[in-house]
C-alpha cells in the first residue's frame, strides 16, 4: 500500500509515523522542510512536490489548517486530483468548511477519484498513541476501501454518511467541547472563590451531574491529573487557535442552516479574546486562565 500524507505538523507527524510501523509505505510532503527531514529519518520517503508525492499512491492523505489549503492542494495541474491514479482515494484529515469539503467530494467523484472527509478527535496525545476519534463522510463503499488504512491511525471509526457529514460530526463535537471547556472552568474558579478546594470540588463533580470529559480526562486545572496540558503550563494538546478556527465554522455552518447556537456564540467570542491576548498556541484548556484574570 503506497500512501502520499501531507501535513507534518502536531497531528499529522504521529499520524504519519503510525502508517509505517503499520508497515505501509509513505511518502511526505510538508511546507517546513525540518519536518520532513525529521520524517525520513525515521524511514519515510520524501517528495519535493504535490505532483511527485501523488504519482503512482493508492492513498493520499492532508492534514492542514484551513480549507483552502486543501482546496490549494486538491486542484490545478500539480495537485493531488490531477496526479493521483484513476481509482485511488484522497482523504482529508483536517477540519475544514463543508461547503469547500462538499466541492471536493463533487469533483473528485467527476474524476473518477474515492474521497474521504475524515476529521479526527483526540489530540496529540491520541495521535501519537493511535487512539483517534475519526468521523467520516463519504460513499460508503470508499470507506470500506480505506478503513483498514484509518484503523492504523485511530481506534474508534464512526462512518457518518454522506460527503461533509465527517466534517459536520466535527464542527458539532467541537462546539460542544469547548462549550464544556469553558462551564468546567467556570467552575473551578466560582469554587475557588468560595474558599473550596479544587481537589475536593474534583473529587465531587466528576462523580455527580457535573461531570464531563473536559472533567474528568482533560481538566483545566493543574495538579488534579495527570497527562494533561495543565500540567506542562498549557502546552498543546490543541491549540486554543484552532479551537477558535472550529468555533468559526460552526457560526458559519449555523448560519447556513439557520440554527441557533447561543453558547457556541459566546463561547467564540471568548476565545477570541483568549487568542488575540497572544495564548493562541496555548492548549485550549488555558481558557480557565481567561476567566481566573476578570
Amino acid at each position: 500500500m503506497k500512501i502520499g500524507f501531507i501535513g507534518l505538523g502536531h497531528m499529522g507527524s504521529p499520524m504519519a509515523h503510525n502508517l509505517m510501523k503499520a508497515g505501509m509505505e509513505v511518502t511526505v510532503y510538508d511546507v517546513m522542510p525540518d519536518a520532513v527531514k525529521a520524517m525520513t529519518a525515521d524511514g519515510a520517503k520524501a517528495a519535493s512536490s504535490v505532483k511527485e508525492l501523488a504519482a503512482g499512491k493508492d492513498v493520499v492523505i492532508t492534514m492542514v489548517q484551513t480549507g483552502k489549503q486543501v482546496s490549494d492542494l486538491c486542484q490545478g495541474d500539480g495537485g493531488v486530483f490531477k496526479n493521483i491514479p484513476s481509482g485511488s482515494v484522497f482523504i482529508d484529515c483536517s477540519s475544514i468548511d463543508i461547503v469547500t469539503t462538499k466541492a471536493l467530494h463533487d469533483e473528485a467523484n467527476k474524476l473518477g477519484l474515492g474521497m474521504l472527509d475524515a476529521p479526527v478527535s483526540g489530540g496529540v496525545a491520541g495521535a501519537a498513541a493511535g487512539t483517534l476519534t475519526i468521523m467520516i463522510g463519504g460513499k460508503e463503499d470508499v470507506y470500506k476501501r480505506a478503513e483498514p488504512i484509518l484503523q492504523k491511525m485511530g481506534k474508534k471509526l464512526v462512518y457518518a454518511g454522506q460527503p461533509g457529514s465527517g466534517q459536520a460530526a466535527k464542527i458539532c463535537n467541537n462546539m460542544l467541547l469547548a462549550i464544556s471547556m469553558i462551564g468546567v472552568s467556570e467552575a473551578f474558579v466560582l469554587a475557588d472563590k468560595l474558599g473550596l478546594d479544587k481537589k475536593k470540588f474534583f473529587e465531587i463533580s466528576s462523580n455527580a451531574s457535573g461531570q464531563c470529559w473536559s472533567m474528568t480526562s482533560y481538566c483545566p486545572v493543574p495538579g488534579i491529573l495527570e497527562n494533561v496540558p495543565a500540567n506542562r503550563d498549557y502546552q498543546p494538546g490543541f491549540m486554543a487557535k484552532m479551537m477558535l478556527k472550529d468555533l468559526r465554522l460552526a457560526q458559519h455552518a449555523a448560519e447556513a442552516a439557520d440554527a441557533p447556537i447561543p453558547l457556541g456564540g459566546m463561547s467564540a467570542e471568548l476565545y477570541e479574546l483568549f487568542v488575540n491576548q497572544g495564548h493562541g498556541d496555548m492548549d485550549f484548556s488555558g481558557i480557565i486562565n481567561l476567566l481566573s484574570s476578570k
